[in-house]
């Protein structure tokens, strides 16, 4: 147990599920199963009525599908049977024509020498079947019937040997008992493999002999019901064991973990820890293959109940390599340990991945510089406000009211690109905007009425949040001069259109 728990880590511990040694599962109520453990199906036909006669119809099978018991009972009972019947044919024969009073008499000519009562007429027949004679006891030329009796007892005695010989042959050569040597593990687990929740089982081979194009199917047995009210009791639906990636196909030489990826396709994508103990299921293995000293298709089943799967739980190790081959270590082979794995379904998991970051991601307002303040705030309510009023009006009315926003961007848009705002900006450094307005003269006429509807004061100073670098706090901005002009600053052709206006 020390060297285990080196090898695997102390938060690690060996739990033994092999039903043959002292570990002692909790007592639970034995639940009825499709397919037993040995891979016997627990299904009884019933009320077949006229059905039977189809038995009789295809005797071989029957008679090969029938148990060892009944098989050597019918084989014996026929033979038996057969050679009575047989031998009371010769016995009549003599008696019909006189030989038994006559058996020792050397001038008379009998049917069958030598043949003077039962006994000696069942021992021709047996001689005469089996061809062990000893050439006291022969038919004769005088006897027409016997000669008939003769080739009809050759072609009734080939028939019965070559069915009654053929079923046992084929019943001793059946590779039931190569199933046997087919191993599956005792439990099933739920735990991650590749950072993915899997359901694994584990098989083995304990001959040396390989199963030829040996491949692995798992079927999910559960009853549900239909959106249209129909119960299914025993619904069968497939569990993807790598049918898509060539996986399902083995090379069955050491024992393997069969893995089942619990995907959004997969039966058990809303099966988690809790809801494992209220669940009524059966997973059906079929492992299917070639033998390969007979040529012949063995098929090997097992299941795995509700009760049986271990969540949270791994197969120990059973290979390892010692001088010039690798040794598998049968005595581990239904053994698990715990690992740590979510309780949670596959389902959740995702859903919990899917949920939005509460961080708030922050709101930009419109425009070549990206600026983040409470005015853009209130920008962006103002205009949810609007667009939730126009949704309340006319189709009409919204499209004149569009028509009339868009010329007004239009012309705040012109008006910005006039000299009277400038942006300045040091690469790296935070950008401060200031927009500087010029009103015009108490003597001179308002030339631009719409540039005062959009002249911004030069205290209110925005800077951009985003390019703030870390640590960094803003510095104080400048004033600009009196009058509200900054002619240093100012571009010469600019200067020019003051100086002349």
């Amino acid at each position: 147990m020390s060297a285990l728990r080196r090898k695997f880590g102390e938060d690690y511990q060996v739990v033994n599920t092999n039903r043959g040694s002292t570990y002692t599962a909790p007592v639970k109520k034995k639940r009825q199963r499709f397919v037993e453990k040995n891979g016997r199906c627990n299904v009884q036909h019933g009320n077949l009525g006229g059905e039977t006669s189809r038995y009789i119809s295809d005797l071989f099978t029957t008679l090969v599908d029938l148990k060892w018991r009944w098989n050597l009972l019918i084989f014996i009972l026929t033979y038996t049977i057969a050679w009575l019947v047989m031998a009371s044919m010769w016995w009549i024969i003599a008696y019909i024509r006189g030989d038994l009073n006559h058996g020792h008499d050397q001038s008379y000519t009998p049917c069958v020498a030598n043949v003077y009562n039962f006994p000696s007429a069942f021992l021709f027949f047996i001689e005469t079947e089996a061809t062990i004679g000893y050439g006291y006891r022969y038919i004769t030329e005088k006897c027409p019937e016997g000669i008939i009796l003769f080739l009809f007892q050759s072609l009734l005695g080939s028939i019965v040997d070559a069915f009654l010989i053929g079923c046992m042959f084929i019943k001793m050569s059946q590779p039931k008992k190569r199933a046997e040597t087919l191993m599956f593990s005792q439990d099933a687990v739920i735990s991650q493999r590749d950072g993915k929740l899997c359901l694994m089982f584990r098989v083995g081979n304990l001959r040396n002999s390989h199963m030829v194009s040996a491949q692995i199917r798992c079927k999910l047995i559960k009853s549900r019901q239909t959106p249209e009210g129909e119960f299914l009791p025993l619904d069968q639906c497939e569990l993807d064991v790598g049918f898509g990636t060539g996986a399902d196909q083995l090379f069955l030489v050491s024992p393997l973990t069969i893995c089942h990826e619990i995907n959004p396709k997969s039966p058990f994508f809303d099966l988690s820890q809790r809801s494992l103990m209220s669940e009524q299921f059966e997973i059906v293995v079929i492992l299917e293959g070639i033998v390969e000293t007979t040529g012949m298709t063995c098929q090997a089943r097992t299941s795995y109940t509700e009760d049986e799967v271990l969540w949270g739980h791994r197969f120990l190790p059973v290979m390892s390599l010692e001088e010039g081959f690798f040794r598998v270590d049968y005595s581990q082979f239904h053994s698990t340990f715990e690992v740590p794995t979510p309780p949670h379904s596959v389902k959740e998991q995702e859903e919990k991945g899917s949920l939005p970051s509460p961080v708030a991601t922050p709101t930009l307002c419109s425009g070549r510089e990206r600026v983040f303040s409470a005015d853009c705030a209130e920008a962006a309510a103002a205009g949810g406000e609007e667009r939730a009023g126009q949704r309340a009006l006319p189709s009409k009315l919204q499209r004149m009211s569009s028509s009339g926003r868009d010329e007004l961007q239009r012309r705040a848009l012109t008006l910005s690109s006039q000299p009277t705002e400038r942006a300045s900006s040091t690469g790296d450094l935070p950008l401060r905007l200031q927009r500087i307005g010029s009103a015009p003269g108490h003597g001179e006429p308002d030339e631009r009425p719409g540039l005062r509807a959009l002249k911004v004061g030069s205290e209110p100073v925005i800077q951009s949040a985003v390019c703030l670098s870390p640590g960094s706090a803003p510095g104080p901005i400048p004033a600009p001069p009196a009058g509200g002009r900054l002619e240093g600053s100012l571009p010469a052709k600019l200067r020019r259109m003051n100086a002349d206006r």
